[in-house]
């Protein structure tokens, strides 16, 4: 069953009709229902068109954080062949919150970093939801490094609402690990992308998404924070989550207007979740193009127009 968010409920409702014809067709063989479930669809496509025109902020934040949107792993296995997974930091752990390792894209051999938030209840819990503690930036640190020795390109899928906020990530360094792990973007000599698959959230996020093109997807949110958390903080009332997901501009229309992203990656009517393997294809354009610009650049002059690029955020915007 598909699930629906608030809304969708005028879609859910045509949903409903037409599925209750198909198991009134499924019952009797003689009932002919075929012209009434083809427009029962096309009204379903022009409702769901029409809601996907107008968006707001929020409910955009709904569709980020949809339950059934392709997670990092599902676009690893699409785009990624020979994949080979790496785990640990060499230091304390494994953390599953971020998915390395090595494989192929297009071909081409390539160093893969992504935030996985599991799709089950199992698999949440054993990713921690997508927020990663020190060790999983430390695990990222030591893949990009191994990226730099052998002249890997780097290509990131983020999906976290933030780095884990616990004791034990305190007691371990998260602050740390996540300036290192920035600081690794950074010092790449190797072409790197970031491609915004879900939630982008706070240094949780840019500690993997330090890049020399930052794709996002349109449906996704990039923030230093997220909407529940700005609200309690500026107004100490999180049910104005609406009014700080509008004020924030975390959307990926505002972020490319911003120069914070490089690109929208545009996203199938109804959302990624919808249409995965659509999502999938345009994600991989988008990120060959992306590698293909930054081809015949040395490795000192991707570092210099890395570090320009995320200096020069915030600056001549009037």
């Amino acid at each position: 069953m598909r699930s629906f968010l608030d809304f969708e409920k005028p879609v859910a409702d045509l949903e409903g009709q037409i599925q209750q014809l198909r198991r009134l067709a499924d019952e009797d063989d003689t009932a002919s229902v075929a012209d009434e479930v083809e427009t029962l669809e096309h009204k379903a496509r022009e409702q769901l068109r029409a809601l996907y025109a107008k968006l707001t902020p929020w409910q955009k934040t709904q569709v980020a954080r949809h339950p059934d949107r392709p997670h990092a792993s599902d676009y690893i296995s699409a785009l990624i062949t020979d994949f080979t997974p790496l785990a640990g930091d060499r230091k304390f752990a494994d953390d599953k919150a971020i998915i390395t390792g090595f494989g192929r894209f297009r071909g081409d051999s390539i160093a893969i970093l992504g935030q996985e938030k599991g799709s089950d209840t199992q698999s949440r819990l054993d990713h921690n939801f997508g927020m990663a503690r020190p060790e999983g930036y430390r695990k990222a640190v030591r893949i990009m490094a191994l990226a730099d020795r052998f002249a890997l390109p780097v290509l990131s899928f983020v999906d976290t609402a933030g780095a884990y906020p616990g004791i034990g990530a305190e007691e371990r360094g998260q602050a740390e690990a996540i300036a290192r792990s920035t600081e690794a973007c950074l010092a790449l000599k190797v072409p790197s992308v970031a491609v915004i698959i879900g939630e982008g959230g706070s240094g949780g996020a840019i500690a993997i998404a330090t890049a020399n093109r930052v794709l996002m997807l349109e449906h996704a949110i990039y923030s230093v924070i997220s909407p529940e958390g700005a609200a309690s903080i500026l107004w100490r009332d999180p049910v104005r989550a609406q009014d700080a997901a509008t004020a924030m501009k975390i959307t990926a229309s505002d972020l490319v207007t911003l120069k914070i992203i490089d690109a929208v990656i545009p996203e199938p009517l109804g959302g990624a979740h919808r249409d995965p393997e659509t999502a999938f294809t345009a994600a991989s354009d988008a990120i060959a193009e992306a590698f293909d610009g930054l081809s015949g650049l040395t490795g000192e002059a991707l570092r210099t127009a890395r570090r320009d690029k995320f200096l020069a955020i915030g600056r001549n915007l009037a």
